[in-house]
């Protein structure tokens, strides 16, 4: 499966951390010191596009929000034949604009400006809020503040080439609305396989209703109504819904927010889960 074809190889990319070792044991988190080394590690088993990831803790320092910094990203990048087209911004949703106040709630703003400006300068073009844990929408004031503000910058992320993408625990129909209140293609949806899943949503129900804004598809898998576990042993039918998306137009990519390896083999583990994917996409194109 290392030799699959260049575009299936643009397709399938991993999050930024999961061929590190876990960060103070967590499944997700920017791997500081060793961000540099998973550039040749993902070419080394045929992977080409890394989703980053960016913490609130630290923004300031990570590579990303420097110039010298996204310098070091690009020269990777083309070192290894790997593209970083979308982002994580798991800082929305440790420290979530909408639910903050005043000063701080401006503060967070800026923050906000700042990683867009960033995205922009290093060419990714898609930037993920996640809506869910700490950044979910609690209530219609929340939800309002959200979307104003958003709106308001709908011509800067135009301009600037970047759009913004929803992970949510919404069903269905609530997210086919939410998102039918923000303009395409600045604001999309991120389809989380193994989140819906875990809320025993069924893929094709939430196809049919917002396919066409789905701009980017996490793949992972979930107990339900528990937490991520290793691919196929979970409660995301993978094959199926792999075909459905594929069945709904959409050609974008695949990024594996996969479990991590239990016996700390993250590259061998990553490598697997790959080939399965690899698989259920080569059945889709035979079918």
């Amino acid at each position: 499966m290392i030799g699959a074809s260049s575009s299936r190889t643009a397709q399938l990319g991993f999050m930024q951390g999961r061929l590190s070792p876990v960060v103070d044991g967590k499944i997700q988190a920017f791997p500081w010191e060793h961000w540099r080394d998973e550039f040749a590690a993902a070419a080394a088993i045929g992977l080409g596009v890394m989703e980053w990831t960016l913490d609130h803790d630290r923004l300031a320092d990570n590579p990303l929000m420097k110039i010298d910094g996204r310098a070091r990203i690009a020269a990777l990048s083309e070192q290894h034949g790997l593209s970083v087209a979308s982002l994580t911004g798991d800082i929305f949703m440790q420290a979530p604009f909408w639910k903050a106040e005043g000063g701080a709630r401006q503060e967070l703003l800026g923050e906000f400006d700042a990683v867009v400006r960033a995205c922009a300068q290093a060419a990714i073009r898609l930037i993920v809020v996640p809506l869910v844990d700490n950044g979910r929408l609690e209530d219609t004031d929340q939800t309002s503040v959200l979307l104003e503000a958003l709106l308001a910058r709908r011509q800067s992320l135009s301009d600037q080439g970047v759009a913004i993408i929803f992970e949510s625990d919404f069903g269905p129909d609530a997210l086919a609305a939410f998102i039918a209140s923000l303009p395409a293609p600045i604001f999309g949806i991120n389809y989380d396989i193994g989140n819906s899943a875990a809320r025993g949503h069924d893929p094709v129900a939430e196809l049919d209703a917002y396919a066409s804004r789905v701009l980017n598809v996490h793949v992972k898998d979930r107990l339900l109504g528990g937490t991520t576990v290793p691919l196929g042993t979970g409660a995301a039918r993978l094959p199926a819904a792999i075909a459905a998306i594929q069945r709904s137009g959409y050609r974008g990519r695949y990024i594996l927010q996969t479990a991590r390896a239990s016996d700390g083999d993250h590259q061998g583990v990553l490598l697997r889960y790959k080939n399965m994917v690899f698989d259920y996409l080569d059945a889709c194109d035979e079918s």
